[in-house]
Parts: structure tokens; C-alpha cells; sequence
């Protein structure tokens, strides 16, 4: 949910402006004047909409005060001159009243997909990056890399597995950086035809090849002033890495064909799932660019590795599944929960991602069950069985059937009901995969009184 401040000192348009943003799922806070707005800290929002005429000051005078926070005119007076005064002093867009609900609708969903800062952590355990989901102790490090990384303006080299959100990560240090309103380039390395590449990051002039039919701008030159971020850096010629081992040492390009240099001021944030170092010791891969890109190194661990959030993860994306076909509602069975923690994830979360979707549309009632997800059994592993929420004894077919419309919740309340007078409770915190803290929080918050054990048996 986007954190929205509007500026707006005429009543009506304020509360009709709230009314249709919190239809769309943001949350709206309001001012009326830039000092009320000031008072509530425009840099905690994801997007300030702000009145160009406000009584005392003009709407664009939050443009400083909440950057990196994105600002978004309004102006009853819809003149090219004062929307493009707006745009000059650092808007993001402007909106010309009145307004059309779905235009504004479409301006604030650009707005916030393209501009909107990451709201990072002070602390590294307390919130993650926007769009970036988990609070494992892996995720935890990463966070605080890229806090620290991000306003350091340095060369970051992301290594992970493939489906792991490296891209993401480049995301949330461009937008924390301080190049946030210039523009972040992204570049496959390995989606490019090996004899294009050279073209595509460093541009041509016309006639420098066959078919150079036109001069072209390269995507180095197209980042100047903000960040390039190049995934698959391994999959890069040898030639192309000299060419960018230039642009790192001596802020230079050179167009092929040309004999002109350019400068550029270009951050460089690269990504790969392969071992660069030893790519190096075998040719593949130059070690005078490795240790330039290396400069700061942030590794992502895969989703197997992080089992406390991958069913946080499944639901964010279930979510969003539900909502691009349809299907509100739709919840994962509590034994397709079980095989989604327990599958390896080769793929990691963009398989996790794929499996949902595929769920949501063979799904016909209103569980997704194991065989809706298309998980291949033969490379599920099995976790130890403290960490199971079940048990051989409950596991029958006609449990499982009973159970499965069964909320976690209701889940715990029936297996502690049936089990508590045979077992203690530190056997079924145990068997619950809680500590016995958590299970005693879970009786008082449910009602679920606990059976007196008798004295010879230990709690």
C-alpha cells in the first residue's frame, strides 16, 4: 500500500482526491497549506500531490523538501508555462483540474512505479526495501548493504542465483542513491546478440557497419547523470569489456566508428550468477574490470535458503496473480503451503512466482491444491519434522481432507485440542514447530484452556 500526501487547501477537491485514491488501495494522508504538509514530513510518504496555488507558499516549494520523495503538480491553471516551470523546478508530472479520474489514476501509478524513493531502514532489522519481501538474517545483510551502499555512489556488484531479485536490489540503491531523479538503465547482457552488444551499450555512428543505416545513442550515454545497471555482466565479450573498463577508469565512450570520446557520469551496477573470479583465471572474464566492479560485493541468498520467507513471499505473490486474472479469494491449501515450503526452488522466486500464477488459473474452487502448482515431487525435499505442522498420527487421508479448508489458525486449535491430554507441551510446541512461549501466547489469544497434566507427567 503507497503512502500518499496531498497538499490541497480547497476542501472539496481534497476529500474527492482521497476518496478515489483510497478506492485504489493507497493510503492518504492531507494538508492544507506546505507548512501543515512540512509538519508531517513529506519525506515518510512514496508520493506527495500537491496544489501549485496554495495560500503562503507554492506547492512547488515541497519539491526540495520532500525529495527524494516525488512530487506531482496540480494547477487549475493548465498553461504550458506553469506546467512547464513545475517539471523544471524537479516535478515528476503535473495534473491539470479538473481532472480525469482515470488519467490521474494512471499519472500516480507512473509516478510511483518509476520515481518513488525505497523507504530503507535506519536500522537494517527494521523494514525492508519497497518491493523487496523477507526478514531472514541473509535478507537482513542485504538491507544494510544496500543502505549503506546506496548513497555511496560507488560500483556494486550483485551475486545471486538466477530468480533471486537481483534486479530489485539495483532498484532500491538507485532510488536511495542520489541520483534518484536521473534515469536507471537496465541491460541483459545475455538477452543481446553477442555481436550487437558493442552497438547497443557504446551506440554507432552511421555507416559504421552494414545496416548502420543511422547514427544511434548507446545505453551508456543514455544512463549519463544516473545509474546503468548491466545484469549477466558475465555473459559480456571481451571486447565489449574493455570498452567498459574505460568508462569506469577515465569516464569515456567512444562510439563505434567514431574517433570522438565523450564523458559520461554514469554509476555502474552489475549483476551475475556466475563465479566472475574464477572466470577470470580461466579468460573468460577480464580481472582488471572484476576488481572495478567489485568495489562493493552484495550477495543474495536463493529462496531455499530462506525458509521463514517463502511463504510471506507466496502470499505477496498470490496476491497479485489473484488480482491480474480475477480471482479474488483465492487462498493456498494447507497442504499446497506445505509442499511450497518444502520444495527446493531451483528457480527460486521467479519459479515461485511462475508456479502461483499457474495455480490461480487451473485453480476451479477457491483452494489451490498441490497439483494446481505443477511441483515436480521428485526434487521436493523434507524438512525435520519439529518444523512440520504435521504429524504421522493426524496425517490420515480422511485428516487431510477434513483439514484442508482449515485456516492455520483453526489448524492449531484442532491439532492442540486432540493432542494436548497425550502429549506435554513442550511435545507440542515440538510437534508445532513453536517454542513453547509461542504456544502458550497462541492458548491465550485463541481461548484454548490447558489440560492440567498430571503431577508424575512433566510439563
Amino acid at each position: 500500500m503507497s503512502r500518499i500526501l496531498i497538499v490541497e487547501d480547497e476542501t472539496i477537491i481534497r476529500t474527492a482526491l482521497r476518496r478515489l485514491l483510497e478506492r485504489h488501495d493507497h493510503q492518504i494522508s492531507e494538508a492544507g497549506t506546505v507548512a501543515e504538509a512540512l509538519e508531517l514530513d513529506p519525506q515518510r510518504f512514496d508520493l506527495v500531490i500537491s496544489d501549485l496555488r496554495l495560500p503562503n507558499d507554492p506547492g512547488t516549494a515541497l519539491i526540495d523538501a520532500a525529495a527524494p520523495v516525488p512530487v506531482l503538480i496540480m494547477t487549475s491553471y493548465a498553461s504550458m508555462r506553469s506546467a512547464v516551470d513545475a517539471l523544471k523546478q524537479g516535478a515528476v508530472d503535473y495534473i491539470a483540474k479538473p481532472f480525469d479520474h482515470d488519467e490521474l489514476l494512471d499519472t500516480v501509478a507512473k509516478a510511483l512505479s518509476t520515481h518513488a524513493p525505497t523507504a530503507l531502514p535506519t536500522n537494517a532489522n527494521s523494514v525492508a526495501p519497497q518491493e523487496m519481501i523477507g526478514e531472514c538474517p541473509g535478507m537482513q545483510v542485504v538491507y544494510s548493504r544496500i543502505r549503506k551502499t546506496a548513497p555511496a555512489d560507488v560500483t556494486v556488484l550483485i551475486q545471486g542465483e538466477s530468480g533471486t531479485g537481483k534486479e530489485l536490489v539495483a532498484r532500491a540503491i538507485h532510488r536511495q542513491s542520489q541520483r534518484a531523479r536521473a534515469p536507471l538503465i537496465c541491460v541483459n547482457c545475455a538477452a543481446i546478440p553477442e555481436t550487437l552488444i558493442e552497438s547497443e551499450l557504446f551506440g554507432h555512428e552511421k555507416g559504421a557497419f552494414t545496416g548502420a543505416s543511422a547514427a544511434r545513442t548507446g545505453l551508456v550515454e543514455a544512463a549519463d547523470g544516473g545509474t546503468l545497471f548491466l545484469d549477466e555482466i558475465g555473459e559480456l565479450p571481451l571486447d565489449a569489456q574493455a570498452r567498459l573498463l574505460r568508462v569506469l577508469q577515465e569516464g569515456e565512450i567512444r562510439k563505434i566508428g567514431s574517433v570522438e570520446t565523450r564523458h559520461v557520469d554514469v554509476r555502474l551496477i552489475a549483476a551475475t550468477h556466475r563465479d566472475l573470479h574464477g572466470m577470470s583465471k580461466s579468460g573468460e572474464f577480464r580481472l582488471d574490470l572484476y576488481y572495478r566492479l567489485n568495489v562493493m560485493q552484495i550477495d543474495l541468498p536463493p529462496l531455499r535458503e530462506r525458509e521463514g520467507d517463502i511463504l510471506k513471499i507466496a502470499d505477496v505473490l498470490l496476491e497479485g496473480a489473484c488480482r491480474r486474472h480475477s480471482r479474488d479469494g483465492l487462498k493456498l491449501s494447507r497442504a499446497a503451503r506445505r509442499d511450497i515450503r518444502d520444495y527446493p526452488w531451483p528457480g527460486n522466486v521467479r519459479e515461485l512466482e511462475n508456479a502461483l500464477e499457474r495455480g490461480v488459473i487451473l485453480a476451479e474452487g477457491h483452494l489451490i491444491h498441490p497439483d494446481d502448482l505443477g511441483l515436480r515431487p521428485s526434487t521436493a525435499v523434507t524438512r525435520p519434522a519439529a518444523v512440520r505442522l504435521t504429524t504421522p498420527s493426524v496425517s490420515t487421508e480422511n485428516a487431510e481432507n477434513n483439514e484442508e479448508d482449515l485456516s492455520l489458525e483453526d489448524y492449531f486449535q484442532h491439532f492442540v485440542l486432540e493432542h494436548q491430554d497425550q502429549m506435554s507441551e513442550t511435545e507440542l510446541a515440538q510437534k508445532l514447530g513453536i517454542s513453547r512461549k509461542c504456544l502458550w501466547e497462541r492458548r491465550q489469544r485463541l481461548g484454548i484452556p490447558r489440560k492440567k497434566s498430571p503431577r508424575s507427567r512433566t510439563a
